[in-house]
């Protein structure tokens, strides 16, 4: 089944406690595209990247047979980066500088063979743009967004509007009760599905992810992963995960969603393992389907004598 991926494309600048990288493939499209192409069988981009844009991450996205059709090399400026610093804990970071290059005027034009996704993933962008995108789409079969406190604090109108269209929304538990105004997370979860999306899901980093689909809530764990470099990119690698498997299986029952989100949280997993995307840039399908075995083993309950 086709997939739709708007988003960010970018370069990032990143020091954690435990290394530098001064520039960086990054951009939540990047990311979600990346991880989806490991299930996914079509994978179409949307985004725009500068003069700067090196020929070598265009390959790498080509290589995991991601289609380029829809990215806009716009030869005005450079491309759109972040540089950020982590604090020891990793839950913590400082932007230490922002360019929006490029990517201030993003416009994003969905070519015509893209207009019949069955499968959308609208990645971090202002939310007037994430509807904008689902206005050229066809009837998609299921819709997943993503957002932020930036958005919630600054864009609040457009973001409920846009809520209205989608089927899954995918935000961290403090976005969570920030959009709710509520610090149950039970009860935010309740009023966030009022606005629009039918499931959600609430990732909460080192303590795993909430499904709420249908009546059913499913807590998975996260992977403990011991050596991680660097959390950039993890949220949009656990989107990216979680639709590609359901774009694979085109099954979009609780129970699959279920499985859905542990291989979100597994391609995710690989991300923080080393910089940027470069874990993810040659898994093996073994290395994801081991770890998605390690993930259900750790949280099997045994059965009452």
């Amino acid at each position: 089944m086709s997939l739709l991926v708007v988003g960010s494309v970018a370069y990032d600048g990143i020091e954690t406690p435990f290394g530098k990288v001064d520039r960086i493939l990054g951009g939540s499209a990047t990311y979600i595209s990346l991880t989806s192409s490991y299930f996914a069988e079509n994978v179409n981009l949307v985004g725009v990247v500068g003069k700067d844009f090196a020929d070598e991450d265009i390959e790498l996205l080509k290589s995991k047979k991601v289609d380029l059709t829809g990215l806009q090399i716009d030869k005005s400026g450079n491309t759109f980066f972040w540089q950020g610093k982590y604090h020891y804990d990793l839950n913590n970071r400082d932007t230490l500088d922002t360019q929006l290059n490029v990517f201030e005027h993003f416009d994003p034009v969905i070519p015509e063979e893209y207009k019949n996704a069955r499968y959308v993933a609208l990645g971090n962008i202002e939310p007037s743009l994430q509807s904008k995108v689902l206005e050229q789409i066809d009837k998609p079969d299921f819709v997943v967004m993503d957002t932020m406190n930036f958005w919630i604090d600054g864009a609040l109108d457009a973001l409920k509007k846009t809520l209205k269209k989608v089927d899954l929304l995918v935000i961290n538990d403090s976005e969570a009760r920030e959009l709710a105004d509520e610090p149950n997370l039970l009860k935010a979860a309740e009023i966030v599905r009022s606005m629009g999306p039918e499931s959600l899901i609430i990732k909460k980093g080192e303590h795993g992810a909430l499904l709420f689909a249908g009546t059913e809530i499913f807590s998975a764990p996260a992977y403990p992963v011991i050596d991680i470099f660097d959390p950039t990119g993890a949220g949009d690698s656990f989107l990216g995960g979680m639709l590609g498997w359901i774009a694979y299986t085109n099954d979009r029952t609780p129970q699959n969603l279920r499985r859905s989100v542990i291989f979100g949280s597994v391609m995710a997993s690989f991300c923080v393992e080393k910089f940027g995307p470069e874990r993810l840039k040659d898994l093996t399908e073994k290395e994801i389907y081991d770890r998605y075995r390690e993930f259900r083993a750790l949280s099997q309950i045994p059965e009452l004598d």
